[in-house]
């Protein structure tokens, strides 16, 4: 049964460039700005057919296409697999390699089965998506909005992190995100759509900073991925995931100090028994404050990049290992990546 409605959360959808977010785009333009208008139409059109195939199936059938397209990604596509399979050998040296190839499979599987899901936005009402996410632990953001600070979610690219937010949406709970637009302004203009059709709204990048602050001191919610690489300047720090000095966003230890928000972390993973996805809200973490602003930030950053650990480390095959994680690294380290 879906929760009660309450004051609506904002999300921030850290594959933009804001400095709350972690992320290693530059600013909020896309990459390539003089891509030819053909191959901008080309690969909406595809992408269109694409959609419209994986809505026109049946559920069952959706998601072994997805899953299909997504092994056939694997093969299709070395610089992804590559950078994978290097984040596996960091994260879990002690796998063999047919274990860590056998993961990012997976991983692959879960991009298709997330495609096919995402496909199928438009065929939701609030009623049908509660055949495909239940949610699990509702009540502890409950009780951390009660406390009337602010709620910060605290995820990741796991599972079907899009599924998770357009869920809300259709329950009462419209979202805001700030993201970096794709480099094909149809396809991003076509992903919006899609991922507002439940009520959603993207937030303004020029004043994104001013409406998160003003959502929290209402009360409000602001979701936050900060899984992902940060540039060295871009308000980041090293803190380990995996055991490495991964540069990460501070935003969100700022946040949470400076306006004693609750940090309740969220995901949404597969449950193989169910055939559902469960939406899984942890309990509020509690912030470490020692009356030094650098400390504070660094230790519950650390704290956070654990919190992410854990999930990922539960459920490997549900994180999206293409992307470099640790791509930005510390002063005097060799790069981890090949160029």
């Amino acid at each position: 049964m879906a929760p009660s409605r309450h004051t609506a959360p904002q999300q921030l959808d850290t594959a933009g460039g804001v400095p709350l977010s972690g992320t290693d785009s530059r600013a909020g333009t896309p990459t390539n700005p003089e891509r030819p208008p053909w191959r901008n139409r080309l690969e909406y059109v595809a992408v269109v057919g694409l959609f419209v195939l994986l809505r026109s199936l049946p559920r069952g059938m959706a998601r072994p296409v997805g899953a299909a397209l997504g092994g056939l990604l694997f093969w299709l596509h070395p610089r992804w697999r590559r950078v994978g399979l290097i984040n596996l050998r960091l994260a879990f040296p002690e796998l063999s390699e047919r274990e860590r190839r056998r993961i990012l499979r997976r991983s692959f599987r879960h991009l298709g089965w997330h495609l096919a899901e995402f496909a199928r936005f438009p065929r939701h009402t609030p009623e049908s998506i509660r055949h495909v996410v239940v949610y699990d632990g509702f009540e502890n953001y409950q009780r951390a909005a009660a406390r009337g600070r602010g709620v910060l979610y605290l995820t990741a690219h796991v599972g079907a992190w899009e599924l998770s937010s357009f869920m809300h949406s259709l329950q009462g709970y419209p979202l805001a995100y700030v993201n970096r637009p794709l480099d094909n302004p149809l396809v991003d203009a076509l992903v919006n759509r899609y991922r507002c059709r439940g009520g959603n709204r993207a937030l303004d990048r020029r004043h994104a900073a001013r409406g998160i602050l003003q959502q929290l001191r209402a009360g409000g919610a602001v979701g936050v991925l900060m899984d992902q690489n940060v540039l060295e300047g871009d308000a980041n720090l090293f803190a380990d995931f995996f055991g490495l000095p991964a540069s990460t966003t501070a935003g969100l230890a700022r946040l949470a100090l400076r306006t004693d928000a609750a940090v309740v972390p969220v995901f949404l993973l597969w449950d193989g028994r169910l055939q559902r996805y469960r939406l899984r809200f942890e309990p509020a973490l509690e912030l470490v404050r020692t009356g030094d602003p650098e400390r504070d930030m660094l230790e519950n950053t650390a704290c956070f990049n654990r919190v992410l650990e854990e999930v990922i480390r539960r459920h490997p095959d549900h994180w999206l290992w293409i992307h470099r994680r640790w791509a930005t690294r510390p002063p005097g380290q060799p790069p981890l990546y090949p160029r």
